[in-house]
């Protein structure tokens, strides 16, 4: 069979153009890295593996840490504190932004980290070039200021420069904008899908697992919360003696309540070997205890389970996690040395483009903020017990 006969797929991205604003929108419905935010954070495999995934690519930080603690702008805030943030979209999107502000001298005197979700690209101009990125504060619509929705309009999108630190360039953009007062900087977008290409996160390829990982997590959460767990059913005579009263009569029982509106205190954990007591009509004398046998879901979806986290770990490449996770490999020292060491290698193209950002825009800084000229991140390292001694 060729590639003509096989059943096609779904696009997994779809970028169409958004004439009320003038954008490139970042999926179908503009809503895509949001999307993607939300489901990761919903699969407790995918969640972990994120957050093992921007450990890796945060490292140490970086080398320099006289530079990493120098402040880059008027909030205070440290390189180090801007790295920190691009790692994070980094790892949740494969893409950052970066915002930065010039003096009349055209250098860069500020630098603030833009959060990539609120980013979007000006439609191309005919040489393919992106004049202006978008941002704006929930691409949704549903955030509001002063109890008002933020719409998604011209209006409440702002149009910034994309970054282009060429002192001409910068000094006309300037000009163009009635001056230093007026002008809103440039934002340096980068993405790991190409120059002005949305970039699509690691865990793209695994949305259905992801997806379906919730779903495990829900009915374990409903089989343990919501299951019928009840020990057994005592049945017995109606009006049978429950006892002797401190009178010397008999405590008979008139509970007629419908078995029915009292089924639900006897589902979830907290009502777990409770006994039903249940009144009949016929003239047996003894009563009698009906054991339950309850229907335990978790066994039905173990390969399931074992399947979907497998393809998670496998979209991170954390393999050889997941094996010492599953018991296949070994938890010494020596393993977990060599784990690490895999994986710096892994995320090291990551570590590289945050590296090349940083350092394009401190070419331009109108001071000496690093004197090594060393961008470089310090690679995690395991240090065991024997180490430390």
């Amino acid at each position: 069979m060729n590639i003509n006969n096989v059943k096609r797929s779904q696009k997994r991205f779809e970028s169409t153009y958004q004439s009320n604003i003038g954008i490139q929108t970042y999926g179908k419905d503009n809503l895509y890295p949001q999307r993607m935010y939300d489901l990761i954070r919903s699969s407790t495999n995918g969640g972990t593996c994120l957050e093992r995934y921007l450990t890796f690519i945060e490292g140490n930080g970086l080398n320099n840490t006289d530079f990493s603690e120098y402040e880059c702008n008027r909030a205070g805030q440290t390189v180090d504190d801007i790295y920190h943030l691009i790692a994070q979209d980094m790892a949740l999107f494969h893409g950052f932004a970066l915002h930065v502000n010039y003096n009349m001298m055209c250098e860069i005197v500020e630098l603030h980290h833009v959060p990539f979700m609120q980013c979007r690209l000006e439609e191309e101009t005919p040489d393919g070039k992106v004049v202006h990125i978008y941002v704006h504060p929930d691409w949704s619509g549903r955030k509001t200021r002063k109890g008002k929705k933020i719409e998604v309009n011209k209006q409440n999108a702002k149009k910034i420069f994309a970054f282009n630190p060429r002192k001409e360039v910068v000094m006309a953009q300037i000009m163009a904008s009635g001056g230093i007062e007026s002008y809103r900087g440039q934002i340096l977008w980068f993405s790991m899908d190409g120059k002005w290409d949305y970039p699509v996160p690691i865990y793209d390829k695994v949305v259905t697992a992801l997806s379906t990982d919730e779903g495990l997590d829900n009915v374990k959460y409903r089989n343990v919360r919501n299951n019928f767990l009840t020990a057994g059913m005592l049945v017995h005579k109606k009006g049978q003696t429950l006892g002797i009263d401190d009178n010397g009569k008999e405590i008979k029982n008139t509970d007629n309540a419908d078995i029915s509106e009292s089924l639900n205190i006897f589902q979830g954990d907290e009502n777990a070997c409770a006994i039903m007591d249940v009144t009949i009509e016929s003239d047996e004398d003894e009563p009698k205890f009906v054991r339950f046998q309850t229907s335990n879901y978790d066994g039905a979806y173990k390969v399931t389970e074992e399947s979907v986290t497998s393809r998670i770990y496998a979209a991170f490449g954390q393999e050889p996690f997941y094996r010492m996770r599953t018991g296949s490999l070994g938890f010494s020292s020596e393993v977990l040395a060599e784990t690490y060491e895999y994986y710096n290698s892994y995320v090291n193209k990551e570590r590289r483009a945050i590296s090349r950002a940083l350092r394009r825009v401190f070419e331009h800084w109108f001071e000496i903020a690093n004197e090594t000229n060393d961008y470089e991140v310090q690679p995690l390292v395991y240090v065991s017990n024997k180490d430390t001694k």
